[in-house]
């Protein structure tokens, strides 16, 4: 088995990781850049209730962590519960929401990596244009 050198473990507990919060919506990063030699990023989400997220874009993997998230691929919106897992092929339009009345999150892995450096932009647009009520 081979070993990557230069990189070691990362271990974090619970809540741990690098903090963006950006009002209804709290990103928290896990792993990027350094951390994985920017082939991926892995963060979790989280979104108060009735929520609308971060827009539509294209690059993830989504496995629900806590409530429901409304995830949205293509044109089609899905309602992923705890435990569900949403693969996003490459390329194609999504975004994601909470519609519902509690607290939800997902961890998400973004690939290709190296995403993390944007992340003071989007909180900085966030805290210009706080996210609104969804519809639902």
């Amino acid at each position: 088995m081979s070993e990557e050198r230069g990189r070691e473990a990362v271990i974090l507990g619970p809540g741990e990781g690098r903090d963006y919060p950006m009002g209804r919506i709290r990103a928290v990063f896990k792993a990027d850049g350094d951390e994985t030699a920017s082939r991926y990023s892995i963060s979790e989400w989280w979104l108060e209730p009735r929520t609308r997220g971060p827009g539509a874009h294209a690059h993830d993997v989504f496995y629900v962590l806590e409530g429901t998230m409304s995830i949205r691929v293509g044109d089609t919106w899905t309602h992923a519960s705890r435990g569900a897992f949403v693969l996003v092929p490459g390329g194609v339009t999504h975004d994601f929401e909470n519609r519902g009345d509690v607290r939800a999150g997902v961890l998400n892995l973004s690939i290709p990596g190296a995403f993390e450096p944007a992340m003071p932009a989007i909180a900085a647009w966030f805290a210009e244009h706080p996210p609104g009520d969804t519809d639902a």
